[in-house]
């Protein structure tokens, strides 16, 4: 207990040093900046605003809230960071789930890093530590590397570097900001995954994305089944579904014929469950048959 006591207090009288008008510390060079960038420091909660270049643009409010019982039970116990903009001006780089959890909890102060940087550093900050750090969704990361790209003017192969990401992962992601905006707002609202979106991406027409859209809620498929639907209409099939045959059962009949190199029937309820059935004319045909299943084994 008296080591939290100390902490508390080492923050408090760090927070005075920014608090002095006679020696404002405003760039790493000044009087004192040592000793106050990189420690953590209590800030008062309402000298510190929120980050205009947050990339996550909704937050969850109960698990908000689950954060507040916790934070009131075992204080905070990671930092927020925040940029000094002058005296007794902060801005959030990254913490803001924790900002609002204490704040929702009435704190007067809040345990933060203070870091003096320009806009563009905090930018690049704020979205590299929460795409790193930070559940966000496959479309608000896709954002991010987007802003970074277009407001920080890095490559791929840059932005790849700074995420800690393989270029071609970046790509995959970028690649889901071609999709309907109603599509993303799926994604982002957990009905579709990341795997739908991208299997969606090879289908340019807005329209027909948003008709696999509707059939993928509809009749709950799965990645696989998404694939051989888009596979259907890339190919100019019609994409309605048999009654109580799943689509992907089309493509196991072709696979099986190929392989068995001979007529294969399935039948399967909507669930599923079914039949294989292999006919053969000879004994040679069955015996031909057993091996290539054997040679699975």
């Amino acid at each position: 207990m008296a080591k939290k006591n100390k902490k508390q207090a080492l923050g408090r009288g760090l927070s005075a040093l920014l608090d002095d008008p006679e020696r404002e510390i405003s760039s790493a060079s000044d009087v004192n900046a040592d000793q106050v960038v990189g420690n953590i420091i209590d800030l008062e909660i309402d000298k510190i605003e929120v980050n205009p270049y947050q990339p996550r643009t909704h937050f969850n409010e109960q698990a908000i809230e689950e954060l507040a019982e916790s934070i009131k039970t075992l204080g905070i116990i990671q930092p927020v960071t925040v940029r000094k903009l002058g005296r007794n001006q902060y801005q959030l780089v990254s913490g803001e789930r924790r900002y609002r959890a204490a704040k929702s909890l009435d704190f007067d102060t809040i345990p933060a890093f203070v870091r003096i940087a320009n806009d563009q550093e905090t930018l690049e900050m704020a979205l590299v530590e929460n795409i790193q750090r930070k559940d966000l969704d496959p479309i608000e990361i896709a954002l991010s590397y987007q802003r970074l790209i277009d407001e920080i003017q890095l490559t791929q192969n840059q932005l790849s570097e700074r995420v800690g990401k393989k270029r071609s992962t970046v790509a995959n992601y970028m690649r889901l900001l071609k999709l309907d905006p109603i599509i993303q707002t799926g994604i982002r609202d957990g009905f579709l995954s990341m795997g739908h979106g991208r299997a969606m991406i090879n289908i340019a027409e807005s329209e027909k994305q948003l008709e696999i859209y509707e059939k993928i809620i509809a009749r709950s498929l799965s990645v696989r089944e998404t694939e051989l639907l888009i596979q259907k209409v890339k190919n100019g099939q019609s994409i309605v579904k048999s009654k109580g045959r799943p689509i992907f059962f089309d493509e196991a009949v072709n696979e099986l014929k190929n392989y068995f190199n001979t007529s294969v029937a399935i039948k399967a309820n909507e669930k599923g469950k079914g039949t294989i059935q292999i006919p053969f004319n000879s004994q040679k045909d069955l015996d031909d048959i057993i091996k290539k299943i054997k040679r699975e084994d």
